[in-house]
């Protein structure tokens, strides 16, 4: 299973409508389209900032587990909203530091128009649970132990 399939099966991702369009090892690119669901203002369509931030926790996620090749959730996040996000959004992250435990992603989020939407650096646990976990259970062990980066 790679990673990208991994990410754009699961149902936040799918409820949301985002996807996961290109992955490689330790990077990770994403797409959502803006819809009025994702809006905080009933008036117009500007993004809210949950979505944004899970834009940018999903697509660094699957940055670090195409570098780890384990389950690696997220420990800590800090975003910077720079702009209102009126129009498509798109994610780049990419990992800084993979260590014994942690590893740091820095993401960048524009809209389709071009504007600089959010800056981001996040955490994320890669040492692993190697027994059984929520992230792990019903999942057939080799899915998670031999992603590839299709």
């Amino acid at each position: 299973m790679s990673v990208k399939s991994m990410f754009n099966d699961i149902p936040f991702v799918k409820q949301l409508g985002m996807e996961i369009t290109a992955v490689d090892d330790g990077y990770a690119a994403g797409e959502l389209p803006l819809e009025d669901g994702h809006s905080s203002n009933p008036e117009s369509i500007i993004a809210h900032g949950g979505v944004t931030y899970s834009l940018v926790d999903t697509v660094g996620g699957a940055a670090v587990i195409s570098q780890s090749g384990t389950v690696s959730p997220t420990v800590d996040m800090r975003i910077d909203y720079l702009a209102p996000a009126t129009a498509d959004l798109r994610t780049e992250a990419e990992v800084i530091r993979s260590g014994g435990s942690v590893s740091v992603v820095d993401a960048e989020v524009y809209d389709t128009d071009g504007h600089h939407i959010a800056s981001a650096r996040g955490t994320y646990k890669t040492d692993g649970d190697r027994g059984e976990s929520p992230w792990t259970e019903g999942v057939d062990e080799s899915d998670v132990t031999q992603l590839t980066d299709d």
